[in-house]
């Protein structure tokens, strides 16, 4: 529609189009992984919430955050980030070994977040059949310094491609370690508490969605979480088989579950609004 707002990002954005495939919720558990290997900024989630009481909420919310900032209203999106830059700026940790106390937004702990998530998206996408050139992957990694923004970053001061990404994971790689709060994520992603009669359900669903999040990390990961994981061929093969079944649900199904943040971008700048892969390739 003629002046509608096309947000941060707009729908000829590789982030439009790529953060509509359902394989994103995969990436997210591979990024909860990733993240928790970093003690500090770990130690900042688990001092500030019941995470094992709360995990699922947590993760709808960062959900909800990359659906408002991918296709809400410029507006919609400043608000969110406004309210992760409040909360955050309230929110301390205490290591235990040096009694040091500390902010939960030092810019360390929020690129490390801000890395592990979007090295995740973009892993779990083109890994699973979702295709980007190398140019486009470098594109999404630089539109991505606006959210980085968002939470209270200096874009300037975040990758902007693949090769400023990986030599970031490089340079922060002595700092993870595989913590005791790093093993009860790990111990919550395998096993989260749920309804005795929805176990069967999470043996058989959930635990090949968090087994495949996992064996996608890099090596060094599993080598600090101490787990074995398929060869990285057998673990591509997974990822296309997965995003080839999801991706044959309807997407118009799959986007009425709440809170509708395509089906609301559609409705506000019109049906050419819809994401899709191939428009990446016009």
């Amino acid at each position: 529609m003629t002046g509608a707002d096309p947000g941060l990002f707009g729908p000829g954005s590789v982030t439009w189009q790529a953060h509509g495939d359902p394989m994103m919720w995969i990436a997210g558990v591979r990024a909860l992984y990733l993240q928790a290997l970093h003690p500090r900024a770990v130690r900042g989630v688990m001092q500030n919430s019941d995470f094992r009481r709360d995990a699922w909420g947590r993760l709808m919310r960062t959900a909800s955050f990359v659906g408002t900032t991918t296709y809400g209203t410029t507006e919609a999106a400043e608000r969110a980030g406004a309210r992760v830059r409040k909360i955050h700026s309230m929110l301390t940790a205490t290591d235990p070994d040096t009694e040091e106390r500390y902010g939960v937004d030092e810019p360390g702990l929020l690129l490390w977040v801000h890395c592990a998530e979007i090295d995740s998206y973009l892993e779990i996408l083109r890994r699973s059949g979702f295709r980007l050139t190398d140019a486009e992957a470098d594109r999404y990694i630089d539109e991505h310094r606006q959210s980085a923004r968002l939470v209270g970053l200096d874009p300037a001061a975040v990758p902007a491609d693949r090769a400023e990404l990986a030599t970031y994971f490089e340079k922060v790689r002595p700092e993870l370690a595989a913590g005791a709060e790093a093993r009860e994520v790990d111990d919550f992603l395998l096993r989260p508490p749920t309804h005795p009669l929805l176990v069967p359900a999470r043996e058989v669903l959930w635990r090949r969605v968090a087994h495949l999040a996992y064996a996608s990390l890099p090596p060094y990961a599993h080598e600090l979480y101490g787990r074995p994981a398929p060869a990285p061929a057998t673990v591509t093969r997974r990822l296309r088989l997965t995003g080839l079944l999801l991706r044959r649900v309807p997407a118009r199904l799959r986007w009425q579950l709440p809170p509708k943040h395509i089906l609301r971008a559609m409705a506000r700048l019109g049906p050419d609004a819809r994401p899709a892969p191939y428009k990446l390739g016009r």
